[in-house]
């Protein structure tokens, strides 16, 4: 069995002079790198480094680094503000790269610590407009970190800074997305429309001279799929003769109609994305902290802007039978594994990886430092005053990574008020 070497040793012990320092080590470091022996050594290195990425204090510290650049990147977000009536552009396109060094740590955490792949299915052609052009994205509303999905695929075509979505008016009062989002003139609506029109108007039409290409994601289900939810909104959909949903809830047309309008001469496609994943995974923002790696499928389809049809009522039904057909490509998922069509898998880059590296250095140092100079002081009082600063910051970590959990989304879906913006 030919040997295997670890990184230094590539050469065979014989071409190594008698003399060297290591011709006495190389013998045992063969004998432990030879064939399955290796293997088993990659594995436990693997296992170990598995098993870190589950120790709470690691995760305290991604936590920590995300928390505090965050703040500091709303603070300089907030100095920005002084350029926006002198030069509007100039802030846009600085507050999109201070949000894509915030963004980019959540992508990252995807990308790089759980592992997690994104497997596109669809042409070389549409992948060719990827980043080129201001698009609506229409995208289903099932797993928890959804959004995380579609970041991902923004960031590898170079969009994640300016990418937009209509957003429920609660995230606006979470601290640091919701706080990031208003400097990105994200445009938020409380999903009653006789109260959101005059908001998602203003804010869509703001947007139409936006310096930055744009991906701008709608979930037109309005909330988050649940089989409650599911079985109200197809009592809706009963009631208005519409055929029934098995993997979606039935869309809310105003948002997508209002968008298309209000976007006219800047969107000039709606890119649909179907995502699902492999093995039947229930993906959670949980896991990938824990980093376990998910298997990601999205099925991609372009659809000119000239294609669909102007007339409200009229786009309302091609939005209908686009979820139709999505909910055809879930069944053909369910049933093969696979979504139809050629695969394209984008390869990530360093970027984000190097963004959260630079954050880590800058602001883990003092923190490690000051706690060792606690636990050398030896002050009962300054112990105890860390230790619920660590208690209080894990909590509040973990209530920003509720904002993301299935079953605490919560939503009006089903009542009066919902029913009738559909």
């Amino acid at each position: 069995m030919t040997p295997i070497y670890l990184t230094y040793f590539l050469l065979p012990a014989s071409l190594l002079p008698p003399a060297h320092p290591l011709s006495s080590l190389l013998p045992q470091v063969v004998v432990v790198c030879r064939g399955e022996e290796c293997s088993s050594v990659a594995a436990a290195a693997m296992g170990l480094v598995a098993y870190l990425k589950t120790q709470f204090v690691l995760q305290l510290l991604l936590g920590f680094v995300f928390v505090v650049s965050g703040l500091l990147i709303n603070f300089i977000q907030l100095l920005t503000c002084v350029l926006w009536p002198l030069n509007k552009q100039l802030y846009r396109r600085i507050n999109t790269r201070l949000s894509y060094s915030l963004w980019s740590q959540l992508v990252m955490l995807l990308e790089w610590w759980s592992g997690t792949q994104c497997t596109l299915y669809t042409d070389q052609a549409t992948v060719d407009k990827f980043g080129k052009e201001h698009v609506i994205i229409i995208l289903n509303h099932n797993y928890e970190i959804d959004f995380l999905c579609g970041w991902t695929i923004c960031e590898r075509y170079g969009v994640l800074g300016s990418s937009k979505v209509l957003a429920k008016h609660e995230l606006l009062k979470v601290p640091l997305i919701g706080w990031t989002w208003y400097f990105l003139e994200i445009v938020f609506c409380k999903r009653k429309w006789e109260e959101d029109r005059e908001t998602v108007f203003r804010g869509l039409e703001r947007l139409r001279d936006y310096p930055e290409f744009m991906w701008f994601l709608l979930y037109c289900e309005g909330t988050r799929f649940t089989e409650k939810k599911h079985q109200i909104s197809m009592e809706v959909a009963e009631s208005k003769g519409l055929p029934k949903l098995k993997y979606h809830l039935l869309p809310r047309t105003k948002g997508f109609t209002t968008a298309l309008k209000c976007l006219k001469g800047t969107v000039s496609a709606v890119y649909d994305v179907t995502l699902n994943f492999k093995d039947h995974q229930v993906p959670t923002l949980l896991g990938i902290i824990n980093g376990k790696k998910y298997l990601a499928d999205m099925r991609i389809r372009r659809f000119p802007v000239e294609e669909i049809p102007e007339d409200e009522k009229e786009c309302a039904n091609w939005l209908h039978k686009l979820y139709q057909e999505k909910d055809a490509l879930q069944e053909h998922y369910h049933k093969e594994g696979t979504f139809p069509g050629p695969t394209i898998t984008p390869p990530r880059r360093l970027w984000t990886l190097l963004n959260f590296l630079f954050w880590a250095a800058l602001l883990l140092s003092p923190l490690i430092n000051f706690a060792c100079g606690v636990v050398v002081s030896g002050s009962p009082l300054l112990i105890l005053g860390f230790s619920l600063f660590l208690i209080v910051a894990s909590i509040a970590i973990r209530r920003l990574i509720g904002v993301t959990e299935v079953k605490k989304t919560g939503s009006n879906y089903g009542d009066e008020g919902s029913k009738k913006q559909n």
